[in-house]
Order: structure tokens, then sequence, then C-alpha cells
């Protein structure tokens, strides 16, 4: 009997409660869900944005590293050019030649 007498009194308990006592145990829930959520997944953001920091450093190298490249190449094309005038001429006129027969 005593049992009952607890379960009765619980649910009495439960109606004695104003609205703005269950809205408060309510967000106290929500908040508490919401601090766990963010220990758990606070590990794995910081690293996607170490990661994300890692992959940019990364992209910034290699576009360096293409200029570079570039920049090379332009060179030696100028180069060869100054140094052999007529040899440069006679194929970039093989080759408008080529495209143009390939275009038809």
């Amino acid at each position: 009997m005593n049992h009952k007498q607890g379960g009765a009194e619980s649910a009495s308990e439960d109606r004695s409660q104003s609205p703005a006592d269950l809205v408060h145990r309510a967000a106290e829930g929500a908040h508490h869900t919401i601090d766990r959520l963010e220990e758990q997944t606070a590990p794995a953001a910081e690293k996607l944005r170490d990661q994300l920091d890692t992959t940019g450093e990364m992209l910034h190298a290699r576009a360096d590293q293409m200029r570079q490249l570039g920049r090379e190449w332009r060179d030696g094309v100028r180069s060869s050019v100054r140094e052999h005038p007529l040899t440069t001429i006679a194929a970039a006129l093989a080759l408008g030649v080529l495209l143009a027969r390939l275009s038809r």
C-alpha cells in the first residue's frame, strides 16, 4: 500500500508544479543536452579546423610552386626565342599550317 501512496504522491507533485516550473525543468534538460553535445563534438570540430588549415597552407604552397613553374617556363621560352629566332618563326609557321589543316 505504501508503494501506491508513493506513486500517488509523485503524481500529485507533478500536478502541483506550475507551468513555469515545468518549462524551467525542460529548459535545464535542453541546456544539459546541448552542453553534452558540444563536449562530444568539440574535438571533431577542432580536428576538422586543423585539417582545413593544413589543406589551405598546402594549396597556397602549391599555387606558389605553379606560379614559379610558369615563370621558369616563360623565361625558358623567351631565352629559346632569343637564341634561335629563325627556328622559332619556322616552328610557329609549321604549327599554324597544321592547325589550319586540322580545322578544315
